[in-house]
């Protein structure tokens, strides 16, 4: 028979995995903090939830948090124009602060964000409302099924209005 690879048998008949040994250096706070930035931007508070899982004392993540924001590592306001950047072609003032809310960007920073945005919705809509459909609904359906795609992805309903009936930005 083949030897298994990774166990071995230790005096007194117990099997162990090699893979069972204890780490032998434990890992900072802070070091796993670093890791997980490289990977991607993460907001102060979604990341102080990711350390706190790993069992690391508050303090000690608290700590490791306020070094990495002093260094500009941790950035509420880089992670919320990420998102923007990224998502703002697509989607309407709601439904971005919605995406910023659920990764833990902070409330004022939200808030300048969407102030930011506000005067853009207008014309973001339109460009959406043009990539998917392009003229304006004759029928009272098709307005409806025009008025919920452009609902879904986080339009005012102000917004959704003045596109589904005719009125653009040039109005």
């Amino acid at each position: 028979m083949g030897e298994a690879k990774g166990l071995r048998l230790i005096q007194g008949g117990v099997v162990v995995s090699e893979f069972d040994k204890p780490s032998p250096k434990p890992v900072s706070v802070k070091a796993r903090a670093v890791s997980l930035l490289a990977q991607r931007e993460y907001s102060r508070q979604a990341l102080q939830e990711k350390l706190a899982a790993e069992d690391a004392s508050a303090e000690e993540v608290e700590q490791a948090l306020a070094q990495l924001e002093a260094r500009g590592l941790v950035d509420d306001t880089r992670v919320a124009e990420t998102l923007v950047n990224r998502r703002a072609g697509k989607l309407g003032g709601m439904r971005l602060r919605q995406e910023l809310q659920a990764k833990g960007v902070s409330a004022e920073v939200v808030a300048d964000t969407m102030a930011s945005l506000k005067d853009s919705e207008l014309a973001r809509a339109l460009a959406v409302w043009q990539k998917k459909y392009g003229r304006v609904a004759t029928d009272a359906t098709t307005r409806h099924r025009q008025a919920r795609f452009l609902a879904t992805r986080g339009f005012s309903g102000d917004v959704v209005r003045r596109i589904v009936a005719g009125m653009d930005e040039r109005d």
